[in-house]
């Protein structure tokens, strides 16, 4: 019997290695459905509440696989849905593929219903972005769209016209120069390692500086050991990009923990204070936190050669794999017998893992926010995989969430969305059968994508979900006060009862309000055999301030306030206790010391 289009399609996938796919079912995919329903032995289909969610599970898939990540949408709406999730996955750099269904090919472009030109939609987010034409067309574009992909770490498009998907070979006519069977679904390996004389340039420019510093991203995520052995060498300290949280273990001395308004006073101090820049595997957007131009001569090394001098000024770029690429140059280096620069980082970051202890501790009511992932965190497995989203939830899980072992964790990047917490933990949970997946999400985020609970429900994937409940967009609030200087405004939200909601999907649901009950409440949560919602309701009013703050900050702030802000007595009050016990605990600049009156 002949094969169809969406066979066809299908099975190339399955030969490509994908066995799992993230959609949501339509009209203009239906034969598509068709095939997979005949393979559901072979792949597996999870069905999604929205395809926003579909396409940030992919992404998730991806980030915490290394695999391909697939998501599959109906023509027109169902498609347009999927770009904020593949948006995410190209700023990350994550290998996804999106295919869509379009309009008979005979009747596009005449205003039928959903005839949407995904193509020209995709433009921008899909590096590959290709309409199937016939059945036998269909091979070649899958190949194409999967290297591309996997090649480029990028997104690619796929929109597959709804009558292509039920027509035959013997339905369409091969074109003489179209061989059969001359694409082939081949792996093709990136462990690419740089020229030997710009790795001696890099030596020498490293092994000249005194006080070195280490920024590792998420390229480093499988190059801990040489990371480390890197820091040892040069006796300098690790920062982190927030992707790259888990190249090495926060507990480790040779890190500082995390930078920009997410990280560390001692990250900062660090990166103001060296002479030399190692840069590995990130292009973090935040100028101001990285060395003035002369500061600091720096190699970067990444994997992408568009990166290279893209944030700071370089001297000596180094392009390919980052294990490949340390392993090749930690011979060269001489180990450095002073090791008073890293000893002071160390110092520094004592005394701001002693604030963290402090701040995750406190027992006011209402709940502090940090008292959720400080609790959480050393209750976690040595391999959980923890995700949030972006929020004010983000600085308390980067600061809070101690990662040791083989945990992973990852959220939002360079998009910085909501709503990518939940899907991501889902698609963790798939991926991962059997390991504790933990997420971290602010109440609005949640309340984007919350359908996607009664996925869990639906597969029985055991995730923890937290919500930093203050009804609030806690981060857009702290935005407005303290980077544009004016009163919150439209950052409220109507409360929801989301323990209740949990229920209602089928799930088990806490709701957490006082400190003292925290653990307790943690430990039932970790240890119920299913999905887990926590509502955890906490202080509004707690800043997520940066680990230094600017002056620029502290005069906006001071504007805010004055103009007429209307929580202004328990925000002073809050920051005031904040920042006198961080000016003590990290030496360093805070608002005490800058603003009038505090």
């Amino acid at each position: 019997m002949a094969k169809t289009g969406a066979d066809l399609l299908v099975e190339r996938l399955l030969e490509w290695g994908v066995d799992t796919v993230f959609s949501l079912p339509g009209d203009g995919i239906n034969g598509i459905y068709e095939s997979l329903r005949n393979r559901q032995d072979q792949i597996k289909l999870i069905q999604v509440r929205h395809e926003e969610a579909a396409a940030f599970m992919a992404c998730g898939y991806a980030k915490f696989t290394g695999k391909l990540g697939v998501c599959i949408a109906t023509s027109g709406c169902g498609g347009i849905h999927l770009l904020n999730g593949l948006y995410d996955a190209k700023y990350d750099a994550q290998p996804v593929l999106a295919i869509t269904g379009h309009t008979a090919h005979d009747i596009s472009g005449t205003f039928y219903q959903q005839d949407v030109d995904l193509v020209k939609v995709f433009a921008d987010v899909a590096v590959y972005n290709e309409r199937v034409m016939g059945p036998d067309h269909v091979v070649n574009v899958v190949d194409q769209a999967i290297r591309t992909a996997l090649g480029q770490r990028t997104v690619t498009h796929i929109s597959f016209p709804k009558d292509f998907q039920d027509w035959t070979t013997s339905d369409d006519k091969r074109s003489e120069v179209n061989e059969p069977d001359h694409s082939s679904a081949t792996m093709v390996s990136q462990y690419v390692s740089p020229d030997p004389r710009q790795l001696q340039r890099a030596a020498d420019l490293i092994n000249a500086g005194e006080k070195v510093v280490i920024f590792a991203g998420r390229g480093c995520l499988g190059a801990r050991e040489e990371v480390l052995a890197l820091s040892e060498a040069v006796g300098g300290p690790i920062i982190k990009a927030l992707l790259g949280k888990g190249v090495v273990p926060d507990n480790d001395p040779h890190t500082t923990g995390g930078l920009g308004l997410l990280g560390t006073a001692p990250s900062q101090d660090a990166m103001q204070e060296c002479d030399t820049l190692i840069m590995i595997g990130s292009r973090f957007p935040y100028l101001e936190y990285f060395p003035k131009p002369g500061q600091a001569r720096t190699v970067q090394i990444d994997l992408d050669p568009s990166h290279i001098g893209l944030r700071t000024p370089v001297e000596v770029g180094l392009m390919g794999d980052s294990q490949a690429v340390l392993q090749a140059l930690l011979p060269l280096l001489h180990r450095k017998a002073d090791r008073g620069f890293l000893e002071k980082a160390q110092q520094r970051m004592t005394h701001w893992n002693e604030l963290m202890t402090e701040r995750g501790t406190q027992e006011a009511i209402p709940m502090k926010p940090q008292v959720i992932p400080h609790t959480l965190s050393p209750l976690l497995n040595d391999d959980a995989i923890v995700t949030c989203d972006c929020g004010n939830n983000t600085t308390w899980a980067a600061r809070h969430i101690q990662l040791r072992g083989n945990m992973q964790f990852s959220t939002s990047g360079l998009l910085a969305t909501m709503a990518s917490g939940l899907p991501y933990a889902i698609a963790a949970s798939v991926a991962h059968p059997g390991r504790q997946v933990v997420a971290l999400v602010g109440d609005g985020g949640f309340t984007m994508l919350m359908g996607e609970m009664a996925t869990a429900v639906k597969y029985k994937l055991p995730i923890k979900v937290f919500i930093f409940h203050n009804n609030s967009y806690g981060q857009i609030k702290w935005e407005q006060i303290v980077m544009e200087g004016n009163p919150e405004f439209a950052v409220d939200l109507q409360p929801i009862d989301f323990a209740a909601y949990a229920h209602a999907c089928g799930a088990k649901g806490f709701t957490m309000d006082d400190p003292k009950n925290a653990e307790a409440v943690i430990r039932q949560a970790l240890e119920h055999d299913g999905p887990v919602l926590v509502d955890a309701i906490v202080d509004q009013n707690e800043p997520p301030m940066p680990g230094k703050i600017t002056t620029d900050q502290a005069i906006e702030f001071a504007k805010a306030l004055v103009r007429g802000e209307r929580d202004r007595s328990e925000i002073i009050k809050n920051v005031i206790s904040n920042q006198f016990h961080e000016a003590v605990a990290t030496k360093g600049r805070s608002l005490l010391g800058i603003l009038p009156g505090l």
